[in-house]
């Protein structure tokens, strides 16, 4: 491809490093202050921004064409998943809805792949721990400001300026759950910076310190079974790495097959610890109930893909209507994905996530760098968070999502094996 003098400089540009990293910033402070764009500026401001970082990212693809290897650019399983949310548009109950919802899922996607590509693991981790950070510190100030400062709360972004009673709190997310949902992912990235001494001490110390304070400010019911959840499989994680690679198989085999058997006694008993959760769960129980009532007509397809629910539309408002609330997920992505793309899509939407997770799980486990623990323990995080949210479905979610999926394929994969040939090969092609 000729590129005219006058514009040799661009190419150069888009393949730097510096390039890369502005973009990797921005990307994760656009997605994750979405409800804060969105409050000030509208969601068309939101999506041309989104729109503009596609168009800088596919320049950065193709200026690095040389660098990157096909059979590595796209998961496989995120391809299959994506086509299936875009054929369900044939079955959709609207249409329009379902092109504008896998349209903005695969920009989002497109993203993360762009990320995936141009940052290794620790500098992703690097950039989400620095926008984490300002995020983090932008929400506790305007807390303290609307809550504790003024004589009368603004209510701006959404903030209720409950943090003069210790929350809930919400800072510029928009939601006490999606905020604890964001600080338990920058506790994580914030322990790997630490460990990997990536940050100064002070900075990393700071960082844990408000990470920690918001996820307790925000009084979320969720964090505590992430933070549960997450603690678990760190330490489990800890374990593996320290031993001895003959008996790491076979320690590795039990744990699933305990994985396995915990999931169906949970699933058994399913109601009762509903029960026992107390009244945040209940109530989405009784969400879920009436959604299981929809699924019975399309159990295989669902009803078409959507995203983040259209009110107007059957039958995300029959639905709220019965309950008599104003719901825009399903409070669960596996139970969302059951209603919008049936058994099938949520099927390929597990087999996606639970072959990740055990690639990343697997090479975290023998390497020696902590900087791996990095995308197991964000998917486990993205796992169990999918229970009482649908937050990985799109926005900062599906971000974390897809980055994690570019870097568990990567590696312990097939890929790897037709790579290896193709260098034994010269007459093969890699590329």
């Amino acid at each position: 491809m000729r590129v005219p003098p006058q514009l040799r400089w661009l190419p150069e540009l888009l393949r730097s490093a510096g390039m890369a990293r502005a973009f990797t910033l921005v990307t994760f402070g656009a997605v994750f202050s979405s409800h804060a764009v969105q409050w000030m500026a509208g969601q068309v401001t939101y999506v041309a921004m989104i729109a503009g970082l596609c168009v800088i990212g596919l320049g950065m693809l193709v200026a690095r064409r040389r660098e990157l290897s096909f059979l590595r650019l796209v998961p496989i399983t995120l391809i299959v998943f994506v086509i299936w949310l875009g054929i369900s548009v044939f079955w959709s109950y609207s249409p329009s809805d379902t092109v504008y919802g896998w349209v903005s899922f695969v920009g989002i996607a497109f993203l993360a792949l762009v990320v995936g590509h141009v940052r290794d693991t620790l500098q992703t981790a690097r950039a989400l721990g620095d926008v984490m950070r300002w995020l983090l510190s932008i929400s506790l100030a305007l807390e303290v400001i609307i809550g504790i400062l003024l004589p009368e709360p603004l209510h701006l972004l959404g903030i209720d300026g409950n943090i003069i009673d210790l929350g809930p709190i919400e800072g510029i997310f928009g939601s006490r759950n999606m905020l604890g949902f964001v600080a338990v992912l920058a506790l994580i990235t914030f322990v790997v910076e630490w460990r990997t001494a990536s940050v100064r001490p002070g900075v990393a110390v700071y960082s844990v310190a408000v990470g920690g304070l918001l996820a307790a400010l925000s009084r979320s019911p969720t964090v505590l079974v992430l933070a549960a959840c997450v603690g678990i499989a760190t330490a489990i994680l800890a374990i593996v790495r320290r031993m001895q690679p003959h008996n790491r198989n076979t320690f590795q085999w039990s744990l699933g097959a305990a994985v396995v058997v915990g999931l169906a006694v949970a699933y058994l008993f399913r109601h009762q610890i509903i029960a026992a959760a107390g009244e945040d769960f209940s109530i989405r129980a009784n969400l879920w109930r009436m959604m299981s009532i929809f699924v019975r007509f399309y159990p295989i397809q669902g009803f078409g893909w959507f995203g983040p629910w259209p009110y107007e539309q059957y039958p995300f408002i029959t639905i709220n209507y019965a309950l008599d609330k104003s719901y825009s997920t399903g409070l669960n992505a596996y139970a969302d994905l059951v209603l919008q793309v049936g058994w099938v899509g949520a099927f390929l939407f597990v087999a996606m996530v639970g072959i990740a997770l055990i690639r990343s799980w697997l090479v975290a486990g023998e390497r020696r760098s902590i900087v791996y623990a990095w995308t197991p323990l964000i998917l486990v995080t993205l796992v169990i968070n999918s229970l009482f949210e649908s937050f990985t479905l799109f926005g900062a979610g599906l971000l974390l999502l897809v980055v994690c999926l570019v870097r568990a394929g990567q590696s312990r994969s097939w890929r790897e094996r037709m790579e290896s040939v193709a260098r034994d090969d010269p007459g093969l092609p890699v590329e």
